[in-house]
């Protein structure tokens, strides 16, 4: 007995049992995950007939399909067919009728019993337990602070689809993308994908797309159903409720003072942000920043960072936006919302109500004259600023320093400094800059510069009042005239005035303007008395000044 088909039955057998043929034409490098039952997917096709002749394609309509696999959702043949796809790659499915629209077709678009063949290139997958998966790609060796919920972030991103289509970029735009953490102005996925992130770390973070823009995406960029890569490097982090924080502080073994609020301060910084990225500096300026601290002439941050500091001090004030330029920024340099780092150097600091300090370093055992106003004096000298920048000294010149106290010939914070020292006398002098060269500075004297001089009183001559040319120590003679007119015969010529002075002198009874040629002052005191220019003196012409100042005085009156 034999075994007889009818050829139909035979043709539909093999039908039967053809199973789709799959052909990996283009299979990518990287395959981190293949598609499975379950997953849903995204994907780009041709549909064509064995003959070759086109009937659907995703890419005349402009959209990519989307469908889950394993539920029914797609025709067998694909269901079959797609399953350990790589996102980007390409195959090509032929689909037997029977896996695809059998014997009845589709309409009048597929004929029954029609082998189809699709090309698929999948563009994206994911499944509903798909969680957010972070990766990090390089972060910095310190770590203070990650964020967390409630934090803002500045940050620059690369986003891109899973097939590696860009549609966003930071980077691009020239400003980083600023929000709020975990209080819903980002997508749910970025919420939680960048939290534990430090400042400089960078991260990949796959996002699916139901917790990215799901089904309806995002303008034209960003398609219904598309998970989202996003390359994130964090540029900044605070909390609104952030203070400025305080840090390698180096403090001077001594510290006189602490600065306070209404002080006028000096320091120098380097300004940069958390990322290290530098903004300004006063070094390159070669300029220390001058300022008031306390009362809002700086951004609130560093008015409260500068108070409590040491002369000499270096300490990091790191400030969040809010208590520095806010979300405005400044200018093109500092960007909005921006944490700054501030690390200071303080030079000097005064108060307007400060007086000259004097510190005396050595006292002679004996001291019996003390300098005073209209004395001359001869003084050694070092001048520094208070950071020990040397800046004038008297070992500079070949001769000793010399001034007259109380004349206007050196700054006045000096001239109150040189007062009431001893011969052999040693101290040091604080000077603040309104007793010193003030706002504008000098030559080689910065403006509002705090000044610390170390002075020696070499020698001492007492002075005499301003006008004075010279004045007795002791009671005048009763009989003036008949003192100084030494040979008795009623006229005193220049040479007896001159003999007379000079005998006060060298007796201790008067003293002559401190340097001044004693010539040049009997001279003008003889001319002051000869008031008939006659070349003598006599008795109704002598007059004390203390008399001359009485009558003019009265005259006045």
């Amino acid at each position: 007995m034999s075994l007889c088909f009818e050829p139909h039955a035979l043709t539909m057998l093999i039908a039967h049992e053809f199973d789709v043929v799959v052909d990996r034409y283009s299979i990518p490098i990287l395959c981190p995950r293949e598609v499975k039952s379950g997953d849903y997917v995204r994907y780009h096709y041709n549909v064509t007939f064995q003959d070759g002749k086109t009937f659907d394609s995703s890419y005349e309509r402009g959209a990519a399909s989307v469908g889950q696999t394993g539920q029914g959702r797609l025709i067998a043949g694909i269901d079959k067919g797609i399953l350990g796809m790589c996102v980007n790659e390409k195959r090509k499915v032929t689909v037997p009728p029977h896996l695809a629209y059998g014997s009845l077709g589709a309409g009048d678009v597929v004929p029954p019993d029609s082998t189809l063949v699709f090309d698929l290139m999948l563009l994206d997958m994911w499944n509903k337990a798909d969680l957010v998966v972070t990766e990090t790609v390089s972060s910095p060796r310190d770590c203070k602070r990650s964020v967390k919920r409630t934090d803002f972030v500045r940050y620059h991103f690369n986003g891109t689809l899973l097939d590696g289509t860009p549609f966003d970029s930071s980077y691009n735009k020239g400003q980083t993308h600023d929000s709020l953490v975990g209080e819903g102005w980002l997508i749910k996925g970025m919420d939680e994908g960048i939290l534990g992130m430090c400042v400089g770390e960078t991260r990949n973070i796959i996002i699916p797309p139901f917790l990215a823009y799901g089904e309806k995406g995002s303008g034209k960029e960003i398609p219904s159903q598309a998970t989202l890569v996003f390359n994130v490097l964090l540029a900044d982090l605070h909390n609104p409720k952030d203070d400025i924080t305080v840090e390698n502080q180096v403090v001077p073994e001594v510290c006189a003072r602490k600065s306070v609020a209404g002080d006028y301060m000096r320091y120098h910084y380097n300004g940069t942000f958390l990322n290290g990225v530098t903004f300004d500096t006063s070094y390159q300026r070669n300029n220390t920043y001058n300022t008031y601290i306390g009362m809002g002439y700086v951004i609130s941050g560093m008015d409260k960072g500068l108070q409590g500091v040491c002369i000499g001090e270096r300490r990091r004030v790191t400030l969040p936006p809010h208590m520095a330029y806010g979300e405005q920024g400044a200018g093109k340099d500092i960007p909005g919302s921006a944490v700054l780092v501030f690390d200071i150097h303080v030079i000097d600091f005064h108060n307007p109500k400060d007086s000259v300090e004097v510190h005396v370093t050595h006292k002679p055992e004996v001291c019996n004259l003390t300098s005073d106003v209209d004395d001359l004096i001869h003084y050694h000298y070092n001048c520094s600023l208070l950071d020990g920048t040397r800046l004038f000294s008297s070992s500079d010149y070949d001769n000793l320093q010399d001034t007259v106290l109380g004349a206007d010939k050196v700054i006045d914070g000096l001239d109150e400094g040189l007062r009431g020292m001893c011969v052999g006398e040693r101290r040091t002098v604080i000077i603040p800059p309104h007793l010193g060269h003030g706002e504008k500075g000098a030559t080689g004297v910065p403006g509002s510069a705090v000044l610390h001089f170390e002075l020696e009183l070499m020698d001492l001559q007492k002075g005499v009042p301003e006008g004075y040319l010279f004045v007795w120590v002791e009671d005048a003679p009763l009989e003036l005239f008949q003192a100084m007119d030494i040979n008795q015969n009623g006229e005193v010529p220049i040479e007896e005035f001159g003999e007379f002075i000079m005998l006060q002198v060298a007796e201790g009874k008067g003293r002559m303007k401190p340097g001044v040629d004693p010539e040049e002052i009997i001279a003008d005191m003889f001319r002051n008395q000869d008031r008939n220019k006659d070349g003598v003196i006599v008795a109704e012409e002598l007059k004390l000044k203390v008399e001359e100042d009485k009558e003019r005085m009265h005259e006045e009156l």
